[in-house]
């Protein structure tokens, strides 16, 4: 089966398994490495993508669903938000193992383009999808704090 897709700005057709989860066909079949396989379950948002603007676990999307979308990968996403979150990132080293590192940005950055000043609450609440093994919570809210108080309201 054909599936005609936007991938990161470029239309692309993949004819693979209707059943495969997008994960693999971003990975195998146009490798696009940076969305990692983290559980195969949708619970640890290792895997996250923007799919028509809203966040996606790609692991247990199937790409036969997905005629006509638009997915946005870590490799991709530009937006003001998005680079406020990258830059953040660095400044504050989130990352330890950084497995984890690229649903967590892509989940950040969504975030942040619908509530550039969001509280605490509701970055927990955003990023509590996300699992980062290391455990670094507590730098992931500071870097989208930081990342918060760069963008204009």
């Amino acid at each position: 089966m054909a599936v005609n897709l936007t991938v990161n700005g470029k239309d692309v057709t993949l004819d693979v398994d209707p059943d495969m989860p997008l994960l693999w066909a971003l990975r195998d079949h146009l490798r696009l490495t940076g969305t990692k396989y983290g559980c195969g379950i949708a619970q640890c948002g290792a895997c996250t993508v923007m799919l028509d603007g809203q966040t996606r676990r790609s692991c247990v999307t199937p790409v036969g669903t997905l005629d006509g979308a638009k997915v946005e990968t870590i490799e991709a996403i530009e937006s003001e938000a998005a680079k406020a979150v990258q830059a953040a990132w660095v400044d504050i080293n989130v990352p330890q193992c950084g497995y984890c590192q690229s649903g967590q940005v892509v989940t950040a950055a969504a975030l942040l383009d619908v509530n550039p000043k969001p509280t605490d609450a509701e970055i927990d609440n955003a990023m509590a999808g996300n699992v980062c093994r290391c455990a670094t919570y507590t730098r992931i809210r500071q870097a989208i704090r930081q990342a918060s108080d760069t963008l204009e309201a």
